[in-house]
């Protein structure tokens, strides 16, 4: 079993669901936008929010931030402790750090002791990009080189007694990031961050992102996951949801599974799916609603379904767990549908 930390209430590792991440895009200081797009992250179904905080002035807007919003926040700090010190202060939930690039065992040991007198966990935050000299003299860019600097950052933090610990070993290469969590999970019990990190665009990305992630998650490796986008953040989130759900992992509310489409297909197959997915999307409820193209591939391959339609010429199908149900003219089968569904 996994390690568990709380972030602001929300258990990551040691068997907690797999909480989603994401990080804000907007300049920490700017308040208001950055209050606008929390909230709109935290509608999309984010758990846990990182924000960017590169110096004092992103600091104070932290704590007035914090006061506004009761989502879980990570400060995100690179190179000045002092800006981990104070951010604690202002209420971060979550400091994410590499230890080795804030000063010597001094400045360390004063964020490990903040961190400590408020039950702040602290993410390590390892990237490939990113490793040290002498790491990067003994081992390269390799997922061996990234598990060293994140052993040694854990070492750092363990010689004053701090175990809250999250960690991350991220890289932009696919195979690289999925190794090196791989020899992580098999040398601590520290719950692990998930993400390929500088992934790219929402399409190359997100796909990038569902083979690594969703690779470790069906290994059972993974506490918590960001989907590093290109993109707006909230496209991250249901990026992240996507594939935890996909993978089986959690639900968040109705699967919709569609065929392809082919020849044998009479009707407009890809508005009729998207209609259903949009008339769907504030749908709670797990359950898994099939759009066929014809009679071949339904109701008799979706017979797993809990509803779905099939199309055929001028009509289609309506069923429920693989019986049908009736027919439908084509213009009111998503209709027909939604009827089923809510009835």
């Amino acid at each position: 079993m996994r390690k568990q930390i709380l972030v602001r209430g929300v258990p990551v590792g040691g068997g907690a669901p797999v909480a989603v991440q994401s990080m804000t895009s907007t300049k920490t200081e700017n308040v208001p936008a950055t209050l606008s797009q929390i909230r709109r992250l935290e509608a999309a179904g984010c758990e846990i929010v990182r924000l960017a905080v590169p110096d004092m002035e992103a600091v104070r807007a932290l704590g007035e931030i914090r006061s506004q919003v009761s989502l879980p926040m990570v400060a995100d700090i690179h190179f000045d402790y002092r800006l981990a010190l104070e951010s604690v202060a202002a209420g971060a939930d979550k400091i994410r750090i590499n230890p080795g690039n804030i000063g010597g065992d001094d400045k360390v040991a004063q964020v490990v002791h903040a961190c400590a007198t408020q039950d702040i966990p602290i993410r390590i935050g390892v990237n490939g990009g990113s490793l040290e000299r002498d790491i990067l003299a003994q081992y390269g860019p390799t997922p061996e080189g990234m598990v060293e600097s994140a052993l040694g950052h854990i070492a750092m933090l363990n010689r004053f007694d701090f175990d809250n610990i999250c960690l991350s070993v991220k890289s932009s290469s696919v195979a690289d990031t999925v190794q090196a969590y791989r020899l992580l999970h098999r040398r601590t019990s520290y719950p692990l961050h998930l993400g390929v990190t500088e992934a790219g665009t929402a399409y190359v990305g997100t796909i990038k992102s569902a083979i690594g992630i969703g690779s470790l998650l069906l290994d059972g490796i993974g506490d918590t996951i960001r989907v590093s986008l290109t993109d707006d953040p909230v496209e991250e989130v249901r990026a992240a949801r996507a594939i935890l759900q996909s993978v089986g992992l959690r639900r968040f509310g109705p699967e919709i599974i569609s065929c392809p489409t082919c020849g044998r297909c009479q009707i407009d197959l890809i508005a009729l799916t998207n209609e259903v997915e949009a008339r769907l999307a504030t749908e709670t409820r797990e359950i898994t609603v099939a759009v066929m193209g014809c009679a071949v591939n339904g109701p008799g391959e979706a017979a797993a379904a809990d509803y779905g339609i099939a199309g055929g010429v001028g009509e289609g199908l309506l069923f429920c767990h693989g019986e049908i149900v009736g027919k439908v003219p084509m213009e009111g089968l998503v209709d027909a549908l939604m009827e089923l569904i809510m009835g």
